[in-house]
């Protein structure tokens, strides 16, 4: 088979097996390498560390596929849609089932259709953002989308509410090539930001973003911040709410990234015991908090609220078994019983 029917034969299994977007990218080393060696340098990762553990990886798909020539880049998108309105307090891409449940099988058809309809000397490797690649950066090389100033990619007629995959392969494909960046003067991300996150345009602390201080930040979050999470359980939208580049996307097509049941309130997350939180939240992104985590952020919505109405709850969670609960409770219970 040519380059330019393998290309075409993939990009449409992409969209058969329910891909929203698909571009095709040449490999070699990242073109933001240096730009993610320095931001870690500059301790922008906070607590990350896998990271840093991976940054040779990452900054060549080469690396993780010897001979790699091309990467498949794929989007799926995830949002927006109607929930009920609890929901508003989880970022729009954890609503539902996990994403890399979801996107794996595809991938792994991807992989599977290059082998078959490449030959057997085709190599390929599925990657989502738990591989030690640069996803992002591949797939602006690729076309699938720009960096916009929130870090995020965005791609015209759809916004940045997307999942983005991979499929590094030694398959000789053709290019599609990047596209401009249209952010433009725009800065309603960076002046939207609830904690300042972004030292400059593209350059996002990670110890300040609500998002990396909700999920993956398992220590206190600092007293100056706590306000700023105003209702935010799991992760933060601000950033991309406010970018214009989303106000008229489509509506997400993938059922399993809708919400299956309803949210649990503040208080009720809060009094969850860990086999409650495995069995309610098994299968869902929100896993990654963990129960001590999602329970510290409730009770630092609840102290955001300030309704009396969560004072036993806060009471209760004093005697937590874990410290950060226990701590996020007690400066919650100070500023509910302060109004």
């Amino acid at each position: 088979m040519t380059a330019l029917a393998l290309t075409q034969g993939v990009k449409t299994r992409a969209l058969a097996v329910g891909f929203d977007r698909v571009a095709v990218g040449p490999a070699g080393p990242a073109d933001h390498a240096d730009r993610f060696e320095s931001w870690l340098d500059a301790g922008y990762a906070g607590g990350m560390d896998y990271l840093a553990r991976t940054r040779r990886e990452r900054g060549d798909p080469g690396a993780l596929l010897p001979d790699c020539r091309a990467v498949v880049t794929v989007a799926l998108a995830y949002g927006p849609r109607e929930d009920d309105p609890a929901w508003d307090a989880v970022s729009r891409y954890a609503r539902g089932a996990d994403y890399h449940a979801v996107m794996r099988p595809r991938l792994a058809a991807l992989v599977l259709y290059l082998r078959e309809a490449g030959g057997p000397e085709v190599a390929s490797r599925a990657a989502v953002d738990t591989s030690a690649v640069l996803e992002r950066d591949l797939a602006a090389r690729a076309g699938l989308g720009w960096i916009g100033k929130n870090t995020n990619l965005i791609a015209p007629g759809a916004g940045s509410y997307f999942f983005i995959g991979c499929v590094l392969t030694t398959a000789a494909l053709v290019p599609d090539g990047p596209i401009a960046d249209h952010c433009g003067t725009c800065t309603a991300c960076l002046d939207a930001c609830p904690t300042r996150a972004f030292v400059a345009p593209w350059v996002l602390d990670a110890r300040r973003c609500l998002a990396y201080l909700t999920i993956e930040h398992r220590g206190d979050v600092a007293d100056e911040w706590k306000p700023a999470m105003r209702d935010w359980l799991f992760g933060c939208d601000v950033c991309q709410e406010v970018c214009p580049w989303n106000r008229k996307v489509p509506a997400a097509r993938e059922p399993a990234l809708a919400p299956s049941a309803p949210l649990p309130g503040p208080a009720a997350l809060l009094e969850m015991d860990e086999a409650a939180f495995r069995a309610r939240f098994r299968g869902s992104a929100m896993s990654r908090a963990k129960r001590a985590g999602l329970a510290r952020n409730a009770a630092l919505v609840l102290g955001n609220q300030r309704r009396r109405e969560a004072a036993p709850s806060l009471e209760r969670a004093l005697a937590d078994p874990n410290p950060g609960v226990r701590r996020a409770a007690a400066w919650a219970l100070a500023r509910v019983n302060a109004r």
